[in-house]
């Protein structure tokens, strides 16, 4: 049946949240389950005057990479890939799993190795971001796997996703411009702080984030969106985190994850489940220690964890943070093979300071930053 919305999102994606000019080359991924907003973002692109290259994500092939693949197998970048990283002007990436639970059964040091060869690539990426020769966007196809993971029926989680990347229907472009707007208020205060505190029920940590960069995050990288973020300095971060919300990583989920942190390095990690997995890929390099983000969610309108991050760091309320490597715009030099965002609840006696002023409470900031 005809989703009218499909077509909405494909034009939100291409010509807000990477803008294509005529002449853009842009890098199309994605599985064929999502072939409907595919053929329909490869449209706007055409309609746009851009080039589309669309590369097909085959279900399950990475499951056989690790399987019947040797460690240079495992660790080959394609060179059209790399070359579409290179010289591409955007890539608009989507999500469509048919299955989330693929990867759970293999060992933690092969996707340690594939993520290795993969951090070349995503360094590319992100200098060229941070140089603005690369736009880039990351969004969900509804399917019925993620709509299990969410405990709903498809047709309800086609709801949820849509109505958290379209929440106006009529002027889904004009909604994002205004959270813009108002995240701004935000962004610009931060930029001024030099410290940070966060404290609640599973966190106590302390940060220095002077002469970084916040970010104002309105739907350009990431639908849906909603989030302010930095990178704070390498080695500020002391105290600890238990993450309220399970997090998934390279097709793993985890529960319960607990981090303690020293000198801005994590000294200590524990979990409820996938402990093994957890050691494992925070050894992958020496910056996979560090956290390359501290980033705060906005979007009241996402109120449920469904266990997909593109969606759980968003929650108005939470915090999120990312080991591994940091964005060069926010001026964090870690670097890693990894970036695995965590995200923790702060409405329930969460708390944070900025120079010691309080700024937020009980998952709201203060009214003068609304």
């Amino acid at each position: 049946m005809h989703d009218p919305r499909v077509e909405k999102l494909a034009q939100v994606l291409v010509n807000y949240s990477i803008g294509v000019k005529p002449g853009d080359k842009v890098l199309v991924q994605g599985g064929p389950i999502a072939e409907p907003l595919l053929k329909a973002i490869c449209i706007e692109i055409l309609k746009a005057g851009g080039h589309t290259f669309l590369r097909p994500v085959m279900p399950g092939f990475g499951e056989l990479v690790y399987k019947y693949g040797n460690d240079e197998q495992i660790q080959y970048i394609p060179e059209p890939l790399k070359q579409a990283v290179e010289t591409f002007d955007a890539s608009i990436n989507l999500m469509s799993p048919v299955n989330t639970k693929a990867m759970t059964n293999i060992p933690p040091e092969k996707i340690a190795l594939a993520s290795q060869a993969q951090g070349e690539l995503f360094g590319t990426i992100m200098k060229r971001t941070a140089d603005g020769d690369f736009k880039w966007t990351l969004a969900l196809f509804p399917t019925n796997a993620s709509a299990q993971d969410a405990e709903m029926s498809l047709s309800e989680y086609e709801d949820f996703v849509y109505s958290a990347c379209l929440p106006n229907m009529d002027d889904p472009v004009g909604y994002w411009k205004n959270v813009s707007v108002q995240q701004q208020k935000v962004v610009d205060y931060l930029d001024k702080v030099s410290t940070l505190r966060v404290e609640g029920p599973d966190v106590d940590l302390h940060m220095n984030v002077e002469g970084r960069t916040f970010v104002n995050c309105c739907g350009t990288r990431n639908m849906p969106d909603g989030e302010v973020f930095t990178g704070p300095v390498e080695d500020s971060v002391e105290g600890h985190v238990r993450f309220s919300y399970p997090t998934t990583y390279q097709g793993r989920k985890l529960e319960g994850v607990h981090l303690w942190f020293e000198k801005g390095k994590v000294v200590k990690a524990t979990a409820d489940k996938g402990e093994d997995f957890l050691l494992k890929t925070i050894d992958i390099d020496e910056g996979a220690r560090f956290v390359g983000e501290f980033a705060i969610g906005t979007n009241v309108g996402i109120t449920k964890a469904t266990g997909n991050t593109l969606f759980d760091e968003k929650i108005g309320g939470s915090f999120h943070m990312a080991l591994g490597r940091g964005m060069p715009e926010t001026g964090s030099v870690n670097e890693s093979a990894i970036h695995w965002d965590m995200v923790c609840d702060l409405s329930q006696g969460g708390k944070i300071w900025a120079n010691e002023v309080l700024i937020y409470e009980d998952g709201a900031f203060i009214p003068e930053l609304k």
